[in-house]
């Protein structure tokens, strides 16, 4: 049988283990799954013959080694950081690799040897980024196929919960790594193009600069910009684009509550509360805050941040039990961040039979015959249950397809890449589309650059 190794086995990993399950018999594979959790990792494959979980610690080089010699091709679930012993391994043992994460500056440094070696290590092939790179690709190319010239593109997606799970006053809840969530945004300004001059917002005011979005059945949303915008304009052949925008999407009201949070320094995670496992969530909130003998936690907390008692933002923060002193943080040496998201954890965290959402939106503006033209595109899925979450299905599938891909000879193009060729974004979207992952494009007029609040 033909062994798929998959290393890690979190939120992300469901679908992309059940395709590959349901895919095993016809296609003759051995699917094994590693983790530092066995007893996860075994839930995750349950009984199937075609199913092995393993025992594999990252940090174990002997049986990461091993692991990765007995596999065909390996698909690395596991944070971004750790993809690079992988990577080298792969290399070392000829091994085709695939990851949804970023390409960092050490995989990129190993393309030649990957492509010396005829390898394939397929990266960014989840949601965002991922699907993102293909439904973007396939339009501009086909724009392009008939002769327009791009001059607008933004992209936006947002993991959010579903409407029918959507109860509390922020509307969202955590669909994948909270962390990551928690301290968005951090480390540089933001960076983009707009009607041909690079704009900069930096972290303290990122959330309060948001453009509004609106998606037919789904109603509203805000969109926050990404650290870098740019990072993709070569890749995309985008090099004379007037505009180029990325952003996280939320609902309306989200980030200017969420700012809350920043200027206080809540998200900060750069250095250690003192005593921290002792503190309430009220000690914790306290300690950014002004001494007084007199006043409250939350007067100071309304009057720091100039916030009125009847703000919907001050029924938000009151709906997380931020001022509880009964809620412990029991976190030894945290950041700030670290005890954010433990208080959040409390009240975003989605429940067995909850639902969560994808929602991802393209502007793309050309000009074509001297006329200016716009296409909106949309996709928007939605997760079964808590395990089988719309998050685990888009980033799961293009992962699972592309790797199956490879292992059946249908991509050959070696080296480290992103999923931006027609080779990858045809077939593989075209297999999305089997599984309720598709996009609705439609003409619009060309507006340009959306002016609000930007």
């Amino acid at each position: 049988m033909r062994k798929i190794l998959i290393i890690g086995a979190g939120k992300s990993a469901s679908y992309l283990i059940k395709y590959l399950l349901d895919k095993s018999e016809e296609e003759n594979l051995l699917i094994i799954v590693g983790d530092v959790n066995f007893s996860h990792a075994k839930k995750l494959i349950g009984d199937h013959d075609n199913a092995q979980a393993i025992m594999l610690d990252v940090f174990d080089k002997k049986s990461r080694e091993q692991a990765i010699q007995n596999s065909d091709i390996v698909i690395s679930m596991l944070p971004a950081r750790y993809h690079i012993e992988v990577a080298k391994d792969c290399i070392s043992y000829n091994k085709n690799m695939v990851t949804a994460s970023y390409v960092s500056e050490e995989m990129h440094k190993l393309d030649k040897a990957a492509t010396e070696k005829g390898l394939i290590f397929m990266n960014e092939i989840g949601v965002d980024p991922g699907i993102d790179h293909m439904s973007a690709m396939q339009v501009i190319d086909k724009i392009r196929a008939k002769g327009g010239n791009i001059i607008l593109f933004e992209s936006f997606t947002g993991g959010l919960v579903a409407p029918e799970s959507d109860n509390n006053l922020w509307n969202y809840k955590f669909t994948w790594n909270p962390r990551n969530v928690v301290v968005a945004g951090q480390g540089g300004a933001a960076k983009f193009l707009q009607e041909g001059t690079y704009k900069y917002i930096p972290y303290n005011r990122l959330f309060r600069r948001t453009e509004f979005l609106d998606v037919e059945g789904y109603g509203r949303f805000e969109a926050y910009a990404n650290r870098d915008s740019l990072k993709y304009q070569s890749a995309y052949g985008l090099e004379n684009a007037k505009t180029l925008y990325r952003g996280t999407m939320r609902r309306v009201g989200f980030s200017r509550a969420w700012n809350m949070f920043v200027q206080l320094g809540m998200t900060d995670d750069e250095y250690h509360i003192e005593d921290s496992e002792n503190m309430s969530y009220r000690d914790f909130v306290n300690a950014f805050l002004p001494y007084s003998p007199t006043d409250s936690v939350e007067l100071k907390f309304r009057h720091a941040l100039k916030i009125d008692q009847d703000d919907i933002v001050w029924d938000k923060l009151i709906e997380l039990d931020l001022f509880s002193n009964k809620k412990m943080v029991g976190l030894k040496k945290a950041t700030p961040a670290q005890i954010l998201q433990k208080i959040l954890e409390d009240s975003w965290t989605l429940q067995d039979h909850e639902k969560d959402m994808i929602v991802m939106y393209h502007k793309f503006g050309y000009e074509l015959n001297g006329q200016k033209h716009q296409i909106d595109s949309t996709m928007v899925t939605l997760g079964e249950d808590r395990v089988y979450t719309a998050m685990s299905k888009t980033v799961g599938l293009p992962v699972a397809i592309a790797a199956l891909a490879i292992l059946n000879e249908k991509i050959v193009t070696p080296g480290v890449q992103i999923p931006i060729t027609k080779e990858v974004y045809d077939p593989i979207l075209k297999e999305l589309e089997a599984y309720g992952i598709s996009f609705t494009e439609t003409d619009v007029p060309y507006l340009g650059y959306n002016p609000l609040n930007i």
